[in-house]
């Protein structure tokens, strides 16, 4: 078999659905006994310029909570999956005890999106 480069593995990542990617990402993971974390952005503490001048710090992590199922409950099931690896036991009693967090610790941009498809979905969504 040819060696692929990384211009051909990403335009075969192009053609995934979400759901293939995660899948290809949990064997990833299982066969090569890593885990895809993001990495972890690094902060520098810097000093206040003015002796009793605060530093006002900007919040740079979200968390995505499920407040309500709303009346279509699989779709949101089908989101949470989408968003997360959880299988569709795992989705489903994450949609039945609401409210809980379904994504933790994420720019926002990636909660404002996910609450989004949550709110599509039928969901009650807060971003925190």
């Amino acid at each position: 078999m040819a060696k692929l480069s990384q211009e051909d593995l990403l335009a075969q990542f192009d053609d995934m659905t979400l759901i293939e990617l995660s899948e290809f990402v949990k064997a990833f993971e299982e066969r090569f006994d890593v885990t895809a974390a993001a990495a972890a952005p690094v902060v520098v503490a810097g000093g206040a310029a003015g002796g009793d001048a605060a530093a006002v710090e900007e919040q740079d992590e979200f968390d995505v909570i499920l407040t309500g199922a709303g009346e279509k409950k699989i779709q949101v099931i089908k989101v949470v999956r989408e968003l997360t690896s959880l299988g569709l036991k795992e989705a489903k009693d994450l949609v039945d005890g609401a409210p809980k967090p379904v994504l933790e610790k994420v720019a926002k941009d990636v909660a404002e999106k996910a609450a989004e498809s949550l709110k599509g979905a039928g969901a009650a969504v807060e971003v925190k």
